[in-house]
């Protein structure tokens, strides 16, 4: 179901555990040589052949640490997912859940945490991607998003983030696009994370593995015809439907939508 992905070299950010971890196994299956950075990636749960970089990526120079390592190793890189992401941690202050607070009873860490570490990351991990494949003339840059860009999802610092990441991914194509570079949002649905299981909350019959979005980037990584899909958004499950694959259980979880977000 999947290409063959043997000489690639892929680079998956925040990959310690949820989304990221799944891309790094699922593009680590299909063949790619992966390197997965994250704070506590050291102790994550990824296959012995997934080469781990400790990185936070709210520290320029561990980011530039990291890529140097990857090129240094590798000679080159191909695929850049860019997961990395913060706003999660600390969602209960003072006994109160604030994540569905009204702005302006939001705490301001949460700009940072959300914006600093989802499209700020992503656009310094671009910058030093970008530098190697435009020289190499080829690769795909991945950013993962979600439909809170175009609906509001119970807190606006998050809907700003991904908003911000969608116009990342639409403005980078632009500029990569005559050195064959593609950029790319993606959207998953409801992700059987380690959050998301242990909340123990969510209806989870139409629920995704973390790996589902790997399985969808490794089939974008073998499209030779990537470039036709550059500065789009997505949705997995869509693309499990255009390109043939399914989940890990093999199912083919429904497509959201942006009526059923």
């Amino acid at each position: 179901m999947l290409p063959d992905l043997r000489g690639h070299v892929a680079l998956v950010t925040g990959a310690s555990r949820g989304v990221g971890r799944g891309v790094a196994v699922a593009l680590h299956a299909a063949g790619a040589r992966v390197f997965a950075t994250g704070r506590s990636v050291a102790h994550a749960n990824l296959p012995e052949g997934v080469e781990r970089i400790p990185c936070d990526h709210a520290d320029d120079s561990q980011v530039q640490r990291a890529f140097d390592r990857v090129l240094d190793t590798s000679g080159r890189l191909d695929i850049l997912v860019n997961n990395a992401w913060g706003g999660y941690e600390r969602m209960v202050e003072g006994g109160r859940f604030t994540w569905p607070a009204p702005f302006w009873e939001q705490p301001t860490w949460r700009w940072e945490a959300m914006v600093g570490l989802g499209p700020r990351a992503a656009f310094v991990a671009s910058q030093f991607a970008a530098r190697r494949m435009i020289d190499a003339r080829r690769g795909l840059i991945a950013n993962i998003s979600f439909w809170s860009a175009r609906k509001r999802i119970g807190n606006v610092l998050y809907g700003v983030a991904k908003a911000a990441t969608d116009k990342l991914t639409h403005d980078m194509a632009e500029e990569l696009r005559a050195y064959n570079v593609a950029v790319v949002s993606l959207y998953p649905g409801l992700v059987r994370t380690e959050a998301v299981l242990g909340a123990g909350v969510f209806d989870l019959s139409t629920s995704e593995s973390p790996e589902f979005t790997g399985r969808a980037i490794a089939a974008l990584a073998g499209d030779a015809n990537v470039m036709s899909r550059s500065g789009a958004v997505m949705v997995v499950a869509s693309l499990a439907r255009e390109y043939g694959f399914t989940d890990i259980d093999g199912k083919l979880p429904p497509t959201l939508t942006i009526e059923h977000v």
